[in-house]
């Protein structure tokens, strides 16, 4: 039946192409913006995970950071183990070069007075980021000879978040104190007996030994035999800190690492889910352009309908 007032072609085909307008503005969307799910009314289940999950990797972005700077950290105070290592051993070589009868040990003092300030020095400038490992003060308020580097961010399968740390001990690392405790003592401050180990009774220390008042006789002889002992042992004593510091500055940068293939891998995640197929989104594209071209010419044509009813009074 045909009918002035309802064009039936012409609404079906206005519907189609309303249709089609909808896909082409939705294909173009993803192809400006690269998603395929860009918001919460595209697919809400997708959105909420990818958004979820975008907020973990920032977060593991922030662990990458502290990890570097952990590392950072360590190395400085590996560094400068090495450093004082190197230095005891130069004080040790002028104590058994005073070792022998007839030295003038006051001016080998004079020389192990500066390796002894330099080791000072080492200690108080092994600082990064106001931390200083090798150099502390067990009486002060609040100190934790356990430091922690912020190492991972996880999620479980209910939600709940956990911080994972890499814990040092710097207790063992240390090589001044300056409290004032009978077990706040470093390496080079602590007071060592006889066998050279640091002891509640002990006499002297790598930091203020003075071997120029010491003479040859037999009781000064052992006195000095007693601090090449204490250096000796203070150097394994720094040998150890220096190997546990890199085995944790090892565990740190391997960590770090998985940090960031980790976040890669998150990234990839997100891309499946809401990333748009630029390929297929161009085919898609050019597929609606021609629809949109045919359905409105459809409509045209269902629009002249009318015209034709026209004739049949004439």
């Amino acid at each position: 039946m045909s009918s002035i007032n309802t064009n039936v072609s012409a609404m079906v085909a206005l519907q189609s192409l309303n249709k089609t307008n909808m896909a082409l503005e939705t294909t173009q969307k993803r192809i400006s913006t690269g998603f395929r799910v860009g918001s919460a009314e595209d697919n809400a289940a997708y959105w909420s995970i990818a958004t979820t999950m975008r907020s973990d990797n920032s977060a593991l972005s922030t662990v990458k950071d502290a990890l570097g700077l952990g590392a950072a950290t360590i190395d400085v105070a590996y560094t400068a183990m090495n450093s004082a290592i190197d230095m005891a051993k130069e004080i040790k070589n002028k104590l058994v070069a005073a070792r022998q009868p007839g030295v003038d040990r006051t001016k080998i003092q004079s020389e192990i007075n500066e390796l002894q300030n330099q080791l000072q020095s080492i200690g108080d400038s092994a600082v990064f980021s106001g931390q200083n490992w090798l150099s502390t003060d067990s009486s002060a308020a609040g100190y934790n000879a356990t430091k922690s580097i912020v190492a991972s961010f996880t999620r479980s399968s209910a939600g709940t978040i956990s911080i994972g740390t890499i814990s040092v001990d710097t207790s063992g690392t240390k090589l001044y104190d300056a409290g004032a405790g009978a077990t706040e003592v470093g390496i080079v401050d602590g007071l060592r007996d006889a066998t050279g180990a640091i002891a509640a009774a002990g006499t002297f220390s790598v930091a203020a030994l003075d071997i120029s008042a010491l003479t040859d006789s037999a009781a000064d002889l052992t006195t000095l035999e007693s601090y090449i002992s204490g250096v000796d042992t203070s150097i394994s004593e720094m040998t150890d800190a220096a190997s546990t510091l890199g085995a944790t500055k090892q565990r740190v940068s391997l960590q770090r690492n998985f940090v960031t293939a980790l976040m890669d891998a998150v990234d990839r995640g997100i891309s499946t889910l809401v990333d748009a197929d630029m390929t297929e989104e161009s085919t898609r594209l050019q597929a609606l352009q021609v629809q949109q071209q045919l359905g409105i010419q459809s409509l045209s044509i269902a629009n002249q309908q009318g015209q034709s009813i026209l004739s049949l009074f004439r």
